[in-house]
């Protein structure tokens, strides 16, 4: 792995951390703010990875939906009173207090649909070069 900036994954992600913001102070219940926004999280993880390194698509999305796996099952214990954290908005925020199961469903979810959208690009930008390029 090597550090490489991508100009484009790096708008993408601060575009999605600016909707993560919103969905977190504006909403307080619902679909959009439990659901949506931890589908929308493993995104703006993998646009952050990509956006700083070189490794492949599909490295980024299993490192990202390893790391997400990882901070959910840790809900299932009380690690952030491990670090006097428990009262803390901005940890909870962060890492979660409770475990749900339909959170690794919107994680996976995520994630499959970063690898849908990546394969149709790879995709439609291979059938470009070989349209234009035609001795």
């Amino acid at each position: 792995m090597k550090i490489q900036f991508n100009k484009y994954y790096l708008a993408l992600a601060h575009s999605l951390f600016l909707i993560e913001l919103a969905i977190a102070f504006i909403l307080n219940t619902g679909f959009i703010r439990y659901t949506f926004g931890d589908y929308l999280v493993v995104i703006l993880l993998y646009a952050i990875i990509r956006g700083c390194t070189n490794l492949s698509v599909w490295a980024s999305s299993l490192v990202v939906l390893l790391i997400a796996f990882g901070i959910e099952f840790l809900q299932l214990t009380p690690f952030l009173s491990y670090f006097n954290l428990q009262d803390s908005f901005t940890a909870k925020l962060i890492f979660g207090s409770t475990f749900q199961f339909t959170d690794l469903i919107a994680y996976t979810l995520g994630i499959a649909t970063v690898l849908i959208v990546e394969t149709s690009i790879s995709k439609f930008e291979s059938q470009q070069k070989t349209t234009l390029w035609k001795p």
